[in-house]
């Protein structure tokens, strides 16, 4: 069962609700870049590592907290599931999202209100494609397929998203909210207040291509759109920044799963 990482184009925090939970405004697609989980009788979930460079799978849950032990229970299944891990941890691309989802899609469970309780992008993740996302990541507005090709700057960090939600509700001194820093993404000034490497980061992807990379909804993951050959990356594997290595990954986007599919 794949579970396609999902990569966020735009984000606006619109408003926080009554209970806490933001309100977004996003465009995110499916990537080629995925998970996988196998599914076999029994009740147990096993990690393998798989991820290029980054962040492992060190930050994975373990036990009831794991994402895909959740979804299980949430739907009221029973399985074993091998789960290898391609997507970094923390790194903005809804990998333990897109792992329950695969679940959700797995125990024929497609109801947006039912994936939102594991996380705001797991209706997106379950669905796939290309979609306006708003509300608190409940509603789904497909939108028609566009194949595209992004390369990715996986930093050898995790980024809580928990954390980047509460610098934009406290406006740390010098953050943005909802202006054009941010190149699309209102929680990007969050981040860096949160992590300050990300910006080195950052720049040392402009001092390589000369473009300005959008940051993965709250880190740790920056993109440009793109072939790497057209951003002078043809070749390169791996960005090295002050005696650190992170992974570039050419990427790609992928169609939707057809409705009631779970493959």
């Amino acid at each position: 069962m794949p579970a396609p990482a999902k990569l966020t184009l735009s984000l606006r925090v619109t408003g926080v609700r009554h209970d806490g939970y933001h309100l977004l405004d996003a465009e995110m697609v499916t990537l080629d870049l995925a998970d996988t989980l196998i599914f076999d009788s029994g009740d147990a979930v096993a990690v393998v590592d798989e991820v290029v460079g980054a962040t492992g799978v060190g930050d994975v849950p373990t036990g009831s907290q794991n994402l895909v032990a959740r979804a299980l229970a949430l739907v009221g299944r029973q399985a074993s599931v091998l789960l290898v891990k391609r997507i970094p941890a923390g790194a903005g691309l809804g990998g333990g999202s897109a792992d329950a989802a695969a679940v959700l899609r797995w125990a024929g469970s497609f109801d947006p209100a039912v994936a939102v309780a594991l996380g705001a992008d797991v209706p997106f993740c379950v669905r796939g494609g290309r979609a306006r996302v708003t509300g608190v990541g409940e509603t789904i507005e497909p939108l028609a397929f566009e194949p595209r090709r992004f390369v990715l700057l996986l930093p050898p960090m995790s980024v809580s998203t928990a954390a980047v939600y509460r610098a934009w509700d406290e406006r740390a001194p010098g953050l943005v909210a909802g202006g054009d820093h941010g190149a699309g993404n209102d929680l990007e000034d969050a981040a860096v207040a949160v992590a300050p490497r990300l910006a080195a980061w950052r720049d040392a992807l402009v001092d390589v291509t000369g473009r300005r990379p959008r940051l993965a909804g709250s880190g740790s993951t920056w993109f440009i759109e793109g072939d790497p050959s057209e951003m002078g990356l043809g070749g390169r594997e791996f960005l090295d920044l002050d005696g650190e290595r992170a992974a570039l990954r050419a990427v790609g986007t992928t169609a939707a799963f057809p409705d009631g599919c779970a493959s």
